[in-house]
């Protein structure tokens, strides 16, 4: 660009465009001829851009990373309240106002996002989808009372535990536990149901996976190294546990995880999604009423076995996989709405063609069919689908644990979790 337009600055403009284009799901590896990976080229642009102060200020971006980056816990309560609870609320009325007032247009392909779209127009796109009503009214920490920094948490049943049991470390990650708590409630009471000892950092804790990939590099390195140190001292601290097993509920997290050489810190360990254990524990559901659709995530946590055979094994029952991004991509819907509507465009038209490919023609229609993920940005990012689908989404691990423990199942592991089932071991 500048050897055939002269040097200016204003190619930075272009530069910030290039780079919001980009989900970083590194889908364009595979067909690529000469093995560029874009992803990564993006994630580099926005860290030359940081570099050079040239990033363009977006707000919605700036307050996501700072709900990601603290961890006060009085300070994320506050967050939670104001950018969770009144701002998904907020979004929702609006996006009820714009359905009646007519101004989305469905039909039609979204227009081109190249240059800067005007702020009117980002607006309409913020609320075109509705923001997810069941969220949370509390973190996992705050109903387990494990918001202390200063002990490591073993949640284990102790009529269960034995001489043989498992002892995992599970990181359950922001999405996990700041924001849908349900997600690692699930992932506890699931282990915990098995008689497995789980250990839990101490602490909120973010991967660093955020900071990295949106350019500030330096930032996720020093997460990254933190934790790292920390974790050291809990595995110092638990030396007297055979801890063979680090556990994950999200893909970001396990694509993060796997830079932070956990095979030196708890030695001959394994880095395991959720479901992959579960599966390995013989779990699986059986006379499900319920179809399911499954959305691997761009950064599916499934890495050691397929997610097909995953979901297939866990639900008793062949499960239609849906393609394409969801488009919420973390802090890309926040950040670029506008482009964010080209991608759930497709993805709806896809989830529509999923929904008749499992019902089927000669079908009733109002066989109940659920999408499930296992990623807690796709959680959000597919349940703004639900007005438009009428399709549920939920957690493959929340719905096995709705299923094998019963409806009231949160409540009845807190309940228990809080009697016994939770030693504090200073740090």
């Amino acid at each position: 660009e500048q050897t055939r337009r002269g040097i200016s600055t204003r190619h930075f403009d272009e530069m910030n465009d290039v780079a919001d284009h980009c989900t970083v799901c590194h889908k364009c590896l595979n067909p690529c001829p000469v093995n560029i990976d874009f992803g990564d080229v993006s994630v580099h642009m926005r860290n030359v851009l940081r570099q050079h102060n040239q990033k363009h200020f977006n707000l919605g971006s700036q307050l996501s990373m700072a709900f990601l980056n603290i961890t006060d816990p009085t300070a994320i309560k506050l967050m939670r309240k104001g950018l969770i609870e009144w701002g998904y609320w907020g979004q929702r009325i609006a996006y009820r106002w714009a359905k009646r007032l007519k101004l989305f247009s469905s039909k039609h392909a979204p227009m081109s996002t190249t240059g800067k779209t005007p702020v009117k127009e980002q607006i309409v796109h913020l609320i075109r989808k509705p923001m997810p009503k069941k969220v949370p009214g509390k973190t996992s920490r705050a109903l387990l009372d494990l918001e202390d920094d200063k002990y490591v948490a073993i949640v284990r049943d102790p009529k269960k535990v034995t001489d043989d049991s498992d002892s995992v470390f599970y990181f359950p990650g922001c999405g996990s536990e700041r924001l849908f708590s349900q997600i690692s409630l699930a992932t506890l009471a699931m282990l915990y149901d098995l008689g497995t000892q789980t250990v839990l950092p101490p602490g909120y804790l973010c991967c660093g996976y955020p900071q990295s990939s949106s350019g500030d590099e330096e930032k996720g390195r020093r997460i990254s190294v933190n934790n790292q140190v920390l974790f050291h001292r809990v595995a110092n601290t638990l030396n007297y546990m055979d801890i063979k097993t680090v556990i994950v509920s999200c893909g970001t997290c396990m694509d993060q995880l796997q830079k932070y050489q956990f095979e030196q810190i708890f030695p001959g360990c394994r880095l395991l999604d959720i479901h992959e254990y579960l599966m390995e524990k013989g779990l699986s559901l059986s006379g499900s009423a319920s179809k399911y659709l499954y959305h691997d995530p761009c950064h599916s946590p499934m890495k050691t076995y397929s997610p097909a055979q995953v979901t297939r094994t866990l639900l008793g029952q062949e499960v239609v996989q849906s393609e394409r991004c969801c488009g919420e991509a973390g802090t890309f819907a926040v950040s670029r709405p506008d482009i964010a509507t080209q991608v759930r465009f497709r993805k709806q038209e896809e989830l529509q063609n999923n929904l008749r490919a499992v019902i089927g023609r000669d079908k009733a229609e109002n066989q109940e069919v659920k999408l499930l993920t296992a990623c807690p940005a796709c959680q959000q990012g597919l349940s703004r689908y639900e007005q438009d689908t009428g399709l549920e989404t939920t957690y493959i691990v929340i719905e096995l644990a709705k299923h094998l423990l019963g409806d009231n199942w949160q409540n009845h592991f807190v309940e228990h979790a809080n009697s016994g089932g939770i030693e504090r071991v200073l740090l």
